[in-house]
Formats: C-alpha cells, sequence, structure tokens
C-alpha cells in the first residue's frame, strides 16, 4: 500500500453493537517511538477504551498498546497509559458541549495510519438499552427473512 492510504490497525468491533452512533470525527495521537513502532506491528486494542475532556484537552483512557519487543526497557512506554488527542481548541469546545447537554459519551472506533501518521476515529455516542438491541435484532432477522424468500421466489422462478 502506498504511503498516502489509510491502513487499519484496530477496531472498536463492540462499539457499533453497543452503542448508537451519531457523528464522528478524525484526532491525532501524541504517541512515544515504542507505541509507534506497537502500532504498526498491529498490536492495540481498543475493546474498552474511551475519551475524557479534562482542561480543554482529549484523552483517550483504557487503549492498550502493547510494548515494542525490540525496544530497551529505558525506552519502552506503559501500555495502559492515556494518550492526549489532537484537534483544535474550537472543536473541544463543540464537544465538549455535546457531551454536557446532550449526555453523550465519546469512544474510540478505529486506529489507523493516514499519510504516515497515527490517527483515532472518535464517535459521539450514546449506550443502547436492551429494547433497543432487540428491536435491533429483531429488525436484522427480519430482514434476513425477506431475503430468504426472495431468493427462494427468483430460484423458483416466477409461477404468476
Amino acid at each position: 500500500m502506498g504511503n498516502s492510504g489509510k491502513r487499519i490497525v484496530a477496531t472498536n468491533r463492540q462499539a457499533k453493537r453497543e452503542f448508537e452512533i451519531f457523528d464522528t470525527i478524525e484526532a491525532g495521537m501524541v504517541l512515544q517511538g515504542s507505541e509507534v513502532k506497537s502500532l504498526r506491528s498491529s498490536q492495540a486494542q481498543l475493546a474498552e477504551a474511551f475519551c475524557r475532556i479534562h482542561d480543554g484537552e482529549i484523552w483517550l483512557n483504557s487503549c492498550h498498546i502493547s510494548k515494542y519487543d525490540h525496544s530497551s526497557p529505558i525506552f519502552s512506554h506503559e501500555p495502559d497509559r492515556p494518550k492526549k488527542l489532537l484537534l483544535h481548541k474550537r472543536e473541544i469546545q463543540k464537544l465538549q458541549a455535546q457531551v454536557d447537554q446532550k449526555g453523550l459519551t465519546l469512544i474510540p472506533l478505529s486506529l489507523y495510519f493516514r499519510n504516515g501518521k497515527a490517527k483515532v476515529e472518535l464517535a459521539l455516542a450514546r449506550r443502547k438499552n436492551l429494547v433497543d438491541k432487540r428491536r435491533q435484532l429483531a429488525q436484522r432477522e427480519a430482514d434476513r427473512e425477506a431475503a430468504r424468500a426472495m431468493s427462494r421466489r427468483t430460484k423458483q422462478g416466477s409461477t404468476d
């Protein structure tokens, strides 16, 4: 892949199942050298990660980036340390207002490299309750059944 592509390192697969996503935004990350090398070898997990806004800065918490195997212990990083995210001040203020007023939360959807820079895709989301999850499962099952019926009908040929 060329240098200008987007190479996904880690995704938060639970996010779309557990949360209702309203908006997404891309943010840069402040990383140490060994963290970048670990990310390049796809050694990251976003399963329990979340974002907090503190003193006008956004921090990514509980994002696990494994220690790089080939680095010395002196230059190694702490795997679960909070990572500062890079956004413009007005974007942070807008996100802060939405989180405070609407009761939304910021969650990471994916970690990736774009043009050689580590990026994280954040989502403004609200946790789904059990009723929403059941409704979504029922809708998905109904769609599958309709697709099966259409498939059977086209295989048998229309005898109208």
